[in-house]
């Protein structure tokens, strides 16, 4: 499989918005949407106050399905939307995509979908999937186990070469998304860290101001114990996994200098 490593939102503070989009054997496969045409046209409706405090640029060839035209794919070739979680910022694009299956893990659909908390409904904007979304959501009820963690492998519609690696801690639901590219693993740790270094395996190192603003975490212990784990999954099979995340601009542009 062909992995394509896209910034969906360049926002405040030089974050990136990163998203993967796969080519199967037969299909598209992006994994998160970032900030969508939607987010760009009508930002008051689709992204409320919070675009103020994120900062977000706007600007449409930035979208995922822009990028994806400009690679030469027809959008429509997308056929599954797998998500990290449902921030604002992850599913932004969704919209964009209204005939791709749109995989989820249960506890963030239920968290989104039901009656969130304050801080959750400053994150989650149901305007994001008022066009009624193909859900397809997956429990870990019968996962199996890769390298340490509990994956997910029975993601309809989708090879076996992708999984869903429940990551609660950042929201209820928080899950990863790992690809066995042929050439090794690949793990889309969304939200899971901000930083590389937080997960480096000899000398984690978290900044004070982004350690403040992980008290956001909607589960702080399952947040931590997560970094912990990443950092043991590193040190350990780190020959085997590249581990990247959502925001971090320069784990981002090392992967697309590869």
């Amino acid at each position: 499989m062909r992995i394509h490593h896209l910034n969906c939102g360049t926002m405040a503070f030089g974050l990136v918005d990163h998203c993967l989009l796969v080519e199967t054997r037969t299909e598209l496969v992006l994994v998160d949407t970032g900030y969508g045409l939607g987010c760009v046209r009508e930002p008051g409706k689709m992204l409320g106050a919070s675009r103020f405090v994120m900062g977000p640029k706007l600007t449409e060839k930035e979208t995922a399905i822009w990028q994806i035209q400009a690679l030469g794919y027809d959008p429509r070739d997308v056929r599954h939307v797998i998500l990290t979680h449902l921030d604002l910022d992850h599913s932004g694009g969704l919209s964009d995509f209204p005939e791709a299956t749109v995989h989820v893990h249960g506890p963030e659909f239920r968290a989104a979908t039901a009656t969130p908390t304050l801080s959750e409904r400053l994150r989650y904007r149901a305007a994001q999937w008022a066009h009624g979304p193909k859900w397809m959501v997956n429990e870990v009820e019968g996962a199996q186990e890769w390298f340490g963690f509990t994956a997910v492998r029975d993601l309809p519609g989708l090879p076996p070469e992708i999984l869903v690696v429940p990551l609660a801690g950042h929201t209820r639901g928080h899950a990863g998304v790992a690809i066995d590219s042929g050439n090794g693993w690949l793990l889309h740790a969304g939200d899971s860290f901000m930083l590389e270094s937080s997960i480096d395996p000899e000398s984690p190192n978290t900044p004070l101001w982004l350690r403040m603003y992980e008290q956001g975490a909607i589960v702080r212990d399952a947040y931590r114990e997560n970094q912990r784990r990443l950092r043991e999954l590193r040190r350990l099979h780190g020959h085997q996994i590249s581990v990247v995340n959502s925001h971090d601009a320069a784990l981002f542009h090392g992967m697309t200098a590869r």
